[in-house]
């Protein structure tokens, strides 16, 4: 029996119980020994129906984006003092794949050490160029504009790669890194 299935009968059971309670508790018939049990029913179909539901997710995720094609881009900001993102542009053979304008509460979170899935997709194995264009806020208050070019070969293992805002003290400018993880 699939997954699908064994969910549309624990709801349909459920569904079942419930309307049984709602029956038992318009007439005042049931028993508390037997409202525990069909509570405690209840409560055990919901985790059951939980746990389905997380596998059935592991199992679309690994439907949608196989390993031996499944590539993520991922972001992150370290200190962030000298750029104040404000978008990201994520291209992959010269096709916009991603397009992300960021709040203030998630450039917090990244400043605080928070790296943020930008793109999950599918890449067949070959020869690929990524670029990146970050826009913000660059030193002086000046509107800034850079982007990014990383040229790789991806193979048929998962690949993921991070884009890095790093401040550069010693230029005073941000420095863009993309770095393929191992």
């Amino acid at each position: 029996m699939t997954k699908q299935y064994q969910i549309f009968f624990l709801l349909l059971a459920l569904l079942l119980s419930c309307s049984a309670v709602a029956a038992a508790q318009a007439e005042n018939i049931a028993p508390a020994a037997s409202q525990k049990n069909l509570d405690k029913g209840i409560q055990d179909l919901k985790k059951e129906v939980l746990q389905l539901n997380r596998d059935l997710f592991l199992l679309e995720e690994d439907l949608l984006f196989p390993a031996n094609t499944q590539f993520s881009v991922f972001v992150s900001i370290d200190a962030g003092n000298l750029f104040a993102l404000d978008s990201v542009q994520l291209q992959i053979d010269g096709k916009v794949v991603a397009n992300y304008l960021y709040t203030e509460r998630e450039l917090q979170a990244l400043r605080r050490g928070g790296v943020q899935r930008l793109y999950i997709g599918n890449l067949a194995s070959g020869k690929h160029e990524l670029v990146a264009f970050f826009t913000g806020t660059g030193p002086s208050k000046r509107d800034y504009r850079r982007g990014t070019t990383l040229e790789f070969e991806k193979t048929t293992d998962p690949e993921f790669v991070e884009l890095k805002i790093i401040d550069n003290k010693t230029k005073e400018q941000p420095d863009f890194k993309v770095k393929v993880w191992e």
